[in-house]
């Protein structure tokens, strides 16, 4: 078992600072990404265009779009965003070697 990093040399440990600073800008980057299309979902769709939408209905339903953007879909949307976070940052910390991989809680049981 490896040792943790030392607290105060970061998240990625004695790694060089390139490799920090291209952890912390990738993972940024997600950021902005995902934040930009939880606002294209919530704002755009929700408030600015959802009289265009509303001449839709949600498939199944008699609901307009607009109208379910603005009151379900944004919530559905930032929750899979959310899902689709921990994947990439799972990812990048594997890139990177600082996953927390597979560790055994107290008491001997995998979580």
């Amino acid at each position: 078992m490896s040792t943790p990093p030392d607290p105060a040399s970061g998240a990625l440990g004695g790694r060089a600072a390139a490799d920090r600073t291209a952890y912390w800008r990738t993972n940024l980057r997600y950021v902005a990404t995902l934040l930009a299309i939880w606002f294209a979902v919530s704002y755009a769709a929700g408030i600015l265009f959802v009289e265009q939408l509303n001449a839709f209905t949600l498939p199944g339903t008699s609901f307009p779009l607009g109208f379910w953007f603005a009151q379900q879909g944004s919530i559905y949307v930032f929750v899979a965003l959310i899902f689709a976070y921990v994947v990439l940052m799972n990812r990048l910390d594997r890139r990177f070697g600082v996953d927390e991989g597979e560790e055994t809680a107290p008491g001997g049981s995998a979580h």
